[in-house]
């Protein structure tokens, strides 16, 4: 995005039409230091939550004040007026200090503040505590300069399913709240011996499943299509063993609608914010099984802070987790006689509804974002 600062300028002066508010999504703020473009205001859009800003604007401080890998630390890193993050939480980039990446992240951080302000993928409701820190908060407020904007969650709306569809056929045989669905997003594979230990705890916790599977790395040259190969690498017999209680799907499923769809009681996920916020505000609990990216501190929010989600007890892109430990955590999720199970599904259906309530008239989503609209002259 760098280097496309020259072409980006040339495409704004070309308009026939010349925009006065530009928005830049967190991969872009280099393009915040163009000029002479008749732009007259520049807003970064933070797609992910206030936690994950709030720690990037402060990273180029911990840069200067932190020694050796942000991996050996003993204690967490404070944030002023967050949670602390700790080795759990850290990002895919933050693991290799001398990595280009790790340079672009803290440099993203420098940028962010050269806006006019911040629109972020939440909503007050949910993360109240963090939000204020990032307005109040002296020390943060002092590098990140400039207005936050929650404006969530923004998440992709339901679209009518065309029939037949043997997937929601299945669905559609399932008692309520009683299927747990498996799916670790478009780039979340596992190992072959993870999805054998997957597959066998799904199996041993004898409740219903849909599991959108993805092949082990380990295929090679299998595509997406090549449904025989993905099975392959599932426990002997297991198809067999597992039909009518649970189903495989190897080609993309539409998410949205399987999260809304009644028969879904829990969402293993690998906690990438926008599966999160669909499944918020489906009122799905979730059982976290982050892998990479911001996925860690995504899983620490869901467990530690929001409250509708258990995690597994390593990092799952660390050390493979057992068949015993996915069996217990299906089972606390989904079966009604789990008392842990029981909290985090009445907190799955409090934020379901302070997530609707967030974008109706008046609402904190609604309120900010037309805050946001007045500052850039939009609405009078």
């Amino acid at each position: 995005m760098r280097e496309m600062k020259s072409t980006v300028r040339d495409a704004v002066k070309s308009m026939k039409q010349k925009p006065t508010v530009m928005i830049v999504d967190f991969f872009g703020t280099a393009l915040l230091s163009i000029t002479d473009v008749g732009v007259t205001s520049k807003y970064v859009y933070i797609p992910s939550h206030a936690w994950f800003l709030a720690l990037i604007v402060y990273l180029p401080v911990l840069d200067k004040v932190m020694e050796g890998e942000y991996v050996d630390i003993k204690e967490p890193m404070k944030i002023p007026g967050c949670k602390p993050v700790g080795p759990k939480e850290l990002l895919d980039t933050m693991l290799d200090r001398s990595d280009q990446q790790y340079r672009d992240c803290v440099q993203i951080g420098l940028e962010i503040p050269m806006s006019d302000g911040v629109l972020v993928n939440t909503w007050g409701e949910l993360q109240g505590k963090t939000l204020a820190a990032l307005r109040e908060d002296i020390d943060l407020n002092r590098v990140i300069k400039v207005p936050v904007y929650p404006i969530g969650p923004i998440v992709r709306t339901n679209v009518l399913i065309e029939k037949p569809n043997s997937t929601f056929e299945w669905l559609d045989k399932q008692e309520e709240r009683s299927v747990v669905y498996v799916c670790l997003g478009s780039g979340g594979t596992l190992s072959f011996e993870q999805t054998m230990e997957l597959a066998w705890g799904l199996e041993l916790s004898c409740q219903s499943f849909l599991w959108v599977l993805r092949k082990p790395p380990s295929y090679l040259g299998a595509s997406s299509k090549d449904d025989d190969q993905v099975s392959d690498g599932l426990p002997e017999g297991f198809l067999d063993r597992t039909r009518g209680v649970g189903l495989v799907v190897t080609q993309w499923a539409p998410q949205v609608e399987i999260l809304s769809h009644r028969s879904i009681g829990g969402f293993l996920s690998h906690c990438g914010w926008s599966s999160v916020l669909e499944s918020l505000t489906k009122g799905v609990p979730i059982i976290a099984w982050p892998l990479y990216a911001e996925q860690w501190m995504n899983a620490t929010l869901l467990t530690e802070e929001i409250g509708m989600a258990i995690r597994t007890s390593e990092l799952p892109s660390k050390k493979v987790i057992s068949r015993e430990e996915v069996a217990s955590l299906v089972k606390k999720i989904v079966a009604e006689e789990d008392k842990e199970g029981r909290k985090i599904k009445t907190k799955a259906e409090e934020v379901r509804v302070s997530s609707e309530r967030a974008w109706t008239h008046g609402g904190s989503s609604h309120s900010s974002l037309f805050e946001w609209a007045k500052r850039c002259g939009l609405v009078s």
